[in-house]
């Protein structure tokens, strides 16, 4: 029988399986929908492995901050479309692994996926949750940063797509200091926002330096300026470099007459708390996967019914 694109959406948007997987459904089930969604729930898990090599590239990205803020988690989660990526069960997932993360001390991907929460590994959830929507889902990669001593770490998250950790150092203990907790987020939402390279220009590698310096001096020779002048150019424009490329030099989104470290300077001094930036960490969302040409959701259904 006839399988029409409303039918396949309909399931779809029932079971949160691929588009493929529904239409197979439906024609095995001559059209009955109700067996049709048992179907695909008694032969989705067998399917799991077979999306393994499609390419994930949307998803999400999801931070956490343990209960006394010295440590903090930010995980990437991929799946094949933004359409996944607004599941509300997805999402819920992500986030439970960004906690689950800190609570099992996972130090990389691998770890993650061999722990267990309440008695199952996450990759058993993983393929589940495969089986379910319908699409491959990696859990990619994360990062921690575990403070030791005083201090404490700060978490933004951009829209799902950019995940912040920023690490600060107090002399003192200030757990729950809401002044302290809040430059954390607001340099993590400017870290989110403006991309730093490093976080002070003592992390610049040398041969960066000399590399960027080289630039430069050729750039001030094709000016065709005199020696003296073009030597000049080029500390100007490599202190200017170092200016943009630093966390703590950079001029703060929130009040661009302050750098971040004058801000860290005027919290501190507002505080009474010693302050110093420790470290950040920036995760993009499918940040250096090859993404395959997507097809709009007509093209989707098309493809599908064409089978």
């Amino acid at each position: 029988m006839a399988i029409s694109a409303q039918d396949v959406k309909k399931l779809r948007e029932t079971t949160g399986a691929g588009m493929m997987d529904c239409k197979k459904a439906l024609a095995e089930t001559e059209g009955d929908f109700d067996r049709a969604v048992e179907l695909l729930q008694i032969k989705g898990l067998g399917k799991a492995e077979k999306k393994a090599d499609r390419i994930a590239a949307e998803g999400l990205v999801a931070a956490a901050i343990s209960a006394d803020e010295k440590s903090g988690a930010v995980v990437e989660v991929n799946s094949e479309t933004d359409f996944v990526a607004r599941n509300e069960d997805f999402i819920a997932f992500v986030n439970q692994l960004a906690g689950h993360t800190l609570d099992c001390n996972a130090q990389n991907a691998e770890e993650l996926l061999a722990s267990k929460i309440d008695g199952e590994s996450v990759d058993a959830l993983r393929q589940k949750r495969i089986a379910t929507i319908g699409e491959n889902i990696t859990v990619r990669r994360l990062a921690r940063i575990d403070i030791e001593g005083d201090g404490l770490v700060g978490e933004y998250t951009h829209n799902g797509n950019i995940g912040v950790l920023v690490a600060l150092k107090a002399n003192k203990d200030v757990a729950g200091n809401e002044a302290v907790a809040t430059l954390a987020r607001d340099i993590a939402m400017h870290v989110a926002a403006m991309n730093p390279m490093y976080a002070s220009a003592d992390e610049i590698e040398p041969s960066v330096i000399e590399d960027q310096t080289r630039i430069e001096t050729e750039k001030a020779i094709e000016s065709g300026r005199p020696a003296n002048i073009a030597e000049k150019m080029v500390t100007g424009r490599i202190a200017k470099w170092k200016q943009e490329i630093c966390l703590t030099s950079q001029a703060f989104v929130k009040n661009g007459d302050l750098t971040i470290q004058q801000e860290i300077d005027r919290v501190a001094n507002e505080t009474g708390v010693e302050l110093s930036l420790i470290r950040f960490i920036r995760l993009v969302r499918g940040e250096g996967v090859e993404r395959a040409e997507a097809m709009s959701y007509a093209e989707e259904v098309a493809a599908a019914l064409k089978g």
